[in-house]
Order: C-alpha cells, then structure tokens, then sequence
C-alpha cells in the first residue's frame, strides 16, 4: 500500500472535501483526486460517493478511515516514543494553535505555564484563522487550539471547549495624545481618532455597540486584524487602541502609553479547544489552570 495515498485520503475525508484537504496539504484538488483514485484501484473499491456538490464516505470509505485512524494514531505515537531529551526522558511535544485574533501578549501568559511542568517539553506553535486551526485540531495535527471565542456547536469537529476566563478591556493612547483629550470617558473619544480590531475579534461587535449606546462617535483611522500592528500604530500616536485590561501594567511598560479609561461592558474571553472532554494532558492541565487561577481568577 502506498501510504502517501491513504494520507491523503484521510485528510480529505476528515476535512470533507478535496478543496479543503488540498489547502491544508499544499496541493491541488485534481492531485488529491487521482491519488485517491490510485488507492480505491489498489483496494478495488469506491470510497467516496458524489452527493450533489459534497464528497460522502461509502461504507467502505468508512471502513478504512477507521483503520486510518489507527495507522495515523500508531504513527503519532512513534514518534513520541522515540523522541528523547538529553538526559534521556522522554520529550513531551505540545502541538498548539493559536488564533490570529488573540493578543500575543495573553498568548504568551497563556502557553508559559506548559514549559513549567515536570516533563521536558517542546513546544510546537502556529498560528491562523480560527477555523483553519479547528481542521487541524480534528486531524490530530494539534493538541490544542486557544481563541477569543467558543467553538460553534454548527461545526462537525468532535472537540470540546474550555473556557479559561476573561477580562475587561482598557483604552490606552500616548501621553500626548492624551493631553488632547477634553472631558470625562468615554465621552473625551468622540472626534479622536480610534484604532479598532479587525471584523473577526470578538471585541469588534461588542465594540461598535458600546460606542452606540455611550452616543460616541470617534474618527475611525484604522481597523486590524493584527493585534499587534495595532498596538505598533498606537505607540507611535496615531491613536487610541484597546487591549485586555489583565495586561495593562505591561502595556503600559512595553510602550510607554497611558490609561485614559477601562469598560467592563467589553469582554475579552479566551478558550481552550481540545479534543479531550475531560482534560488529562499536563500541558493543557497547567494552561487551565494558570488561566483560571493566577491570569483570570
């Protein structure tokens, strides 16, 4: 058996389709297509049946995903076992994706405490679209995935969510920026420039509608999904950005900009997507439990 050819099989089936499978393979669908095609004549059986538009699994294609399944899962746990530090115990790697829309700064409090265990680990960190990162979740290429919003119950992913906490949310801009600002907040905002995040973060929405509601209206200079670049913006006085509340001190710090008004309308919340409904692996166990007790309690 060609075993590049059942990959790839497997991947188009747990993703459900060759377009999808062929994004997270780097390929294009007509190869994803003729090598499934190579491996349904080496079995002599169909394992995909055209309905409409989508690809479904034939009751042999079922069969041998489950033994993939297995193939795939063995071949995980080779590496594992082989994998040693120095010292000779065994490296625990921890796969982790993590959403684009989540500030790097409670990424990184977030991940730290895996690193703190008794094991050796290596931590394997990406980073993407929320989705993207589901798929690869549910194709065991990751251990976890940590977002700003829960996994929707409307997707096929056997994954379970764990919240980890939230925080409120402050505004923050340069001490020259500030000396501008006139009257109380929110309302020394309105006709200042503002700089928002990008229409995927969960704060966006909750955003806009706080501006509603406090009869708000700042000049919008800039929206971004980089949390980050918006930050960059900001420090250089180009205008007031939000970030979590939980890391103001370090904000404050790092780029030297100044408070000018918190909410605890707007929350941030964070999650951790496992494939494990009750949580057994350490680094996960450590993640949660930082989260929850030091970070967010």
């Amino acid at each position: 058996m060609n075993y590049k050819h059942l990959l790839y099989f497997w991947v188009t089936a747990k993703a459900g389709g060759v377009m999808r499978a062929g994004e997270q393979l780097h390929t294009t669908p007509q190869t994803l297509s003729g090598q499934i095609k190579l491996l349904e004549d080496w079995l002599g059986h169909k394992l995909f049946k055209k309905t409409g538009r989508n690809l479904e699994l034939t009751e042999d294609g079922r069969l041998a995903l489950g033994y993939a399944d297995q193939i795939f899962a063995l071949g995980a746990e080779l590496e594992a076992a082989v994998r040693t530090a120095r010292d000779g115990r065994q490296v625990l790697d921890f796969k982790v994706g993590v959403a684009d829309s989540v500030t790097k700064s409670i990424a990184y409090r977030l991940l730290e405490p895996a690193l703190a265990i008794a094991d050796p680990v290596r931590l394997i960190c990406s980073e993407g679209k929320f989705p993207d990162l589901l798929a690869q979740l549910a194709l065991n290429r990751l251990d976890l995935v940590i977002a700003d919003e829960p996994m929707s119950r409307r997707l096929s992913v056997r994954a379970f969510n764990h919240p980890l906490g939230g925080t409120a949310m402050s505004f923050f801009c340069t001490p020259a920026l500030k000396a501008q600002l006139h009257g109380k907040f929110p309302q020394c905002l309105n006709g200042q420039p503002l700089l928002i995040p990008g229409a995927q973060a969960s704060v966006r929405q909750q955003l806009e509608g706080w501006l509603t509601r406090h009869d708000v209206q700042p000049h919008i200079v800039g929206e971004f999904d980089d949390g980050a670049l918006m930050t960059a913006f900001g420090r250089e006085g180009r205008g007031v950005f939000i970030a979590p509340s939980v890391m103001e001190k370090e904000t404050m710090q790092q780029f030297g900009v100044k408070v000018i008004g918190r909410s605890e309308e707007l929350r941030d919340e964070f999650y951790a997507v496992s494939v494990e409904k009750r949580i057994t692996h350490p680094c996960v166990v450590a993640i949660t439990d930082a989260a929850r007790g030091r970070l967010f309690g």
